[in-house]
């Protein structure tokens, strides 16, 4: 496997979770899920238990800090960056804490609040403190309700509800189709779904969540807090062009640019994989607290500066390509023992199965629909979709699964089951509006945005290149029986956020050299099809 072994900084708290992880998952990952039993319980207990648990939380919803961070000064980044991945881990424990103690939860209605929210409060308070001072050390003014974000809530397994051709900033997706292929832009109208983070959450389904449920998830069968049954849709119910969005390059006007530049990295043939992502937490280690695939770039990890990317080797064919794109591994939970069963970002936080590998990855750059396109700053950063989608809303939710053959039908809030023959196809499509200075922004997103609903991009942002990620997977398709999953898919995802098919995301780093880039500008503003 192609992991890097070099030291990296460790989230606070880290190396003492890793310990009690380890003496936790005797099971093989099971402790994220065994939520009702514990060995030995007789049935008149196992019942009782269950019966409690039933009024329990599922997860853990904590406010994104990160995203309320628009405006950093570069001398602080670095510290800030590290103080939030301390944050997430934070909230890892946390969830940890919440799936082993539901006994004591079942006879104390307040222990969530007063053993795992409250003391979670007071850790992130330090933390926010702390970025507080970093900025303004740094001669910058950290966003007056930073505290406010400190508190947690408790909340239930419900699954947020998109609404109808809006993405992350209230537009029509991001011509979100290319070449007339209706992937992407995702159902994204609205921030959260009623959520209240800003509330000091409480035992039970406290954060403004209340749908009427109110229950934790079951163990899936396959040792493994989530996906279920719920989470999964028939293709065949998938409405058609269902998302709203525009009808592809043929609405272009004259001032379009309608070709196209589609990179060949592979799929991962090298089985090059950790958790770190050196765009949101550098030189952390586990910063993603689940794995990626990566493709292109070579030396991807935490501890990669600029120049270590700008001189690594490549899986693309054309050598000029050194971009890295980067996604969370998708597997199949069918007990399999991966090479990360064990670790930190795999099975001891809750990312258990066999990894598949992509039958085919397309990496396709697209133009715009009103207007030519221009150069990518070298080491443009952009993250697409949010891994924190189900507890942050959907404000920033952009991948989508289809099948082969039906890929006119795409969902984002479930994942698919796909009828024989058919392959389950997973899509991305970033954002192609650039502000025309930064390759990158505090909060990862205000450097980019997505197109408005007539093409063009709004500010005096400026059009670029925009990326198209198609992944496909030969996946057995899981069965449901009595409510319940077995066999699933899922996408790897931080504990906390359950396996929901809207965390999924993609990352991308422009390491094309000069030359290439200009081809790829070339080709998009000429209509021509390059490889």
């Amino acid at each position: 496997m192609g992991r890097n072994t070099r030291k990296r900084r460790m989230p606070l708290a880290t190396k003492a979770v890793a310990a009690s992880a380890a003496l936790a998952l005797g099971g093989g990952g099971l402790i994220w899920a065994n939520f009702y039993a514990s060995a030995g319980e007789s049935s008149q207990s196992q019942n009782r238990t269950k019966s409690n648990a039933a009024q329990q939380i599922a997860t853990i919803d904590c406010p994104d800090v990160g995203q309320q961070l628009s405006d950093v000064p570069d001398p602080a980044r670095g510290e800030v960056d590290g103080e939030l991945a301390s944050m997430d881990q934070q909230i890892t424990d946390a969830y940890q804490r919440l799936v082993t103690t539901r006994q004591a939860q079942a006879g104390d209605s307040q222990y969530v609040r007063n053993a795992i929210l409250g003391p979670l409060k007071d850790r992130r308070k330090v933390l926010i403190d702390r970025i507080k001072l970093e900025i303004d050390r740094a001669g910058g003014q950290a966003p007056g309700n930073l505290d406010e974000l400190a508190s947690c809530s408790g909340r239930p397994a419900d699954q947020p509800q998109p609404t109808d051709g809006q993405n992350g900033d209230g537009q029509d997706g991001d011509g979100q189709n290319g070449d007339g292929q209706n992937g992407g832009g995702q159902d994204n109208g609205q921030d959260g779904d009623g959520q209240d983070n800003g509330q000091d959450g409480g035992g039970q389904n406290d954060g403004g969540q209340d749908n009427g449920e109110g229950q934790a998830p079951t163990d899936n069968g396959n040792g493994a807090a989530g996906p279920f049954a719920e989470d999964f849709i028939d293709i065949n119910d998938v409405q058609p062009n269902s998302r709203n969005l525009p009808n592809g390059l043929a609405a272009n006007g004259r001032s379009g640019s309608k070709g196209s530049f589609t990179t060949k990295c592979g799929v991962n043939e090298n089985e090059l994989y950790n958790s770190d992502n050196i765009i949101v937490a550098p030189g952390v280690a586990n910063g993603a607290h689940h794995m990626h695939d990566y493709v292109g770039n070579q030396s991807n990890s935490s501890l990669s500066s600029d120049d270590d990317l700008v001189v690594a080797e490549t899986s693309c064919q054309n050598q000029g390509d050194k971009s890295s794109y980067f996604w969370p591994v998708l597997r199949v939970q069918d007990g399999t023992q991966e090479f990360d069963a064990a670790d930190q970002g795999g099975g001891a936080e809750g990312n258990v199965g066999r990894i598949l590998q992509a039958q085919e990855a397309q990496l396709r750059f697209v133009g715009n629909m009103r207007s030519k396109v221009v150069a990518m700053p070298k080491l443009m950063r952009i993250i697409t979709g949010d891994a924190k989608a189900f507890t942050n809303g959907l404000a920033n939710a952009n991948t989508s699964y289809s099948c082969t053959g039906f890929e006119d039908r795409q969902s984002t809030d479930k994942y698919v089951l796909c009828p024989e023959g058919s392959q389950l196809v997973r899509t991305s499509n970033f954002q192609s509006c650039w502000d025309g200075q930064n390759a990158d922004s505090a909060n990862h997103r205000t450097h980019v945005a997505f197109v408005q609903a007539d093409g063009s991009c709004a500010n005096g942002f400026k059009a670029i290149p925009q990326l198209q990620v198609r992944l496909v997977y030969d996946v057995p398709t899981p069965t449901i029986e009595n409510g319940q999953v077995k066999n699933p898919y899922a996408v790897d995802s931080f504990p906390e956020q359950l396996h929901k098919p809207i965390t999924d995301h993609n990352d991308f780093i422009n390491v094309m050299d000069e030359s290439l880039m200009n081809k790829v500008v070339k080709c998009i503003n000429k209509g021509k099809k390059c490889t």
